[in-house]
């Protein structure tokens, strides 16, 4: 799966988030919490196709969400993960394509909680900055010719000017 390329959006991003959320709802045995994040989260928005998912509990839930989560077959990535992220992916065929999952558990009303949904309700109202957005992811794959970490950096700082203006402007 050549994961760092630009896709095109695909209207089926909310329809596999759905069917994910449902998979972690009988895991967990709750919905509520389990938010669609990413780009594909938002209409129109090209990007990698991955399917971010947060899911936010209460702080003596997450070492039991973990558990379970791996039990399910949720690959648990340390590397990835933040003191204050728990990071997993997972990978399915869907039509004959490899799709690829990832999932954020984070405590409610953290830090990383309130910057991935204002950032994601931000864009969702501003279809400009999804444009500027667009762009920046394009132009990151161009340059990182496959190194997940230079894409990464590369978008780093117009996510954090967004997130900052998002912040302000729910006031969270």
């Amino acid at each position: 799966m050549n994961k760092y390329a630009f896709r095109k959006y695909n209207k089926n991003y909310k329809k596999l988030f759905l069917q994910e959320k449902v998979k972690l709802g009988k895991i967990l045995g709750f919905l509520k919490n389990i938010e669609h994040v990413g780009s594909t989260s938002i209409l129109g928005l090209g990007g990698k196709g991955i399917i971010d998912i947060i899911i936010a509990a209460s702080k003596n839930r997450i070492k039991i969400i973990k558990k379970k989560m791996e039990e399910a077959g949720y690959e648990f990535r340390e590397v990835a993960s933040t003191k204050d992220r728990i990071f997993f992916r997972r990978d399915y065929k869907y039509r004959n394509i490899t799709r690829r999952v990832h999932i954020h558990l984070v405590e409610i009303g953290s830090k990383d909680y309130r910057e991935h949904i204002c950032f994601r309700d931000y864009l969702r109202i501003n279809p400009q900055i999804v444009k500027e957005y667009a762009d920046v992811k394009k132009q990151a794959v161009k340059l990182a010719k496959g190194d997940g970490e230079f894409y990464r950096k590369y978008k780093n700082k117009f996510i954090a000017d967004i997130t900052k203006k998002a912040l302000k402007y729910f006031r969270k």
